[in-house]
């Protein structure tokens, strides 16, 4: 007997929702009106529910789901197109909004999208048959990284990963390496514009322009550099 898992998200309006979906490419398969607003969308192997409240606050959801794929990067990719088309540019805050592509601590490549009602959707490929944390680098800066991560993405703890970040970018006996310094910066520029700090995401930006790297260097930061693109519009 075949089995499966089908999320049910809540949401103040169905409308919003169902068209931001449509923009992912997904299709409004099924939606009622009363007696309880209640919609399904569709796309592929992916299948969501959405029921509304009006007494709903998206802004304060923590409604959220894991969805795998065997083709993450395509996802990403398409989602990120169908999203600058609807909207002019890609969304990175507020809501709705999608986030970068990362190769996480603990065995996959994922990345979050965050719908116009507040659920967030983590879209991931298996890297390893080790889903386990990795333990965190003993190296300061590599060590940085993996913490604020973590707390940016995992956690939604903003103001954590910042807090890492900085201090950071602050010691003086230490320098981190190109490659190190210019993922620390665009995600200090990712996690300011996400908490509206609009100021030090540019400033973050502007650093993150002027570090020099190699052709093999760019080569291995290829998903922060388009994060800055995304950042920048």
């Amino acid at each position: 007997m075949g089995e499966s898992t089908i999320p049910m998200l809540p949401c103040r309006t169905l409308q919003p929702v169902l068209d931001f979906y449509t923009v992912l490419g997904f299709e409004v398969t099924f939606q009622q009106k009363s007696p309880n607003p209640y919609a399904v969308v569709e796309r592929g192997g992916i299948q969501l529910h959405f029921f509304a409240m009006k007494q709903y606050e998206p802004a304060e959801s923590y409604s959220t789901c894991y969805i795998l794929s065997d083709d993450v990067d395509g996802l990403h990719d398409t989602f990120r197109a169908g999203l600058k088309a609807a909207y002019g540019r890609i969304p990175t805050r507020g809501l709705p909004r999608i986030g970068p592509l990362r190769d996480t601590t603990y065995g996959m490549r994922q990345f979050l999208v965050t719908d116009p009602g507040g659920n967030c959707l983590r879209i991931g490929q298996p890297t390893s048959q080790d889903q386990h944390h990795r333990p965190a680098p003993e190296e300061t800066f590599s060590r940085a990284l993996h913490h604020a991560s973590l707390l940016a993405d995992s956690k939604e703890d903003l103001t954590g990963a910042a807090k890492i970040i900085d201090r950071a970018l602050r010691i003086e006996d230490e320098r981190p390496t190109p490659v190190q310094l210019l993922r620390l910066l665009v995600l200090r520029a990712d996690v300011a514009w996400r908490l509206g700090d609009e100021e030090t995401a540019r400033s973050a930006l502007a650093q993150a322009d002027a570090v020099q790297l190699t052709d093999e260097e760019r080569e291995s930061v290829h998903d922060d550099l388009e994060r800055v693109d995304e950042l920048r519009d």
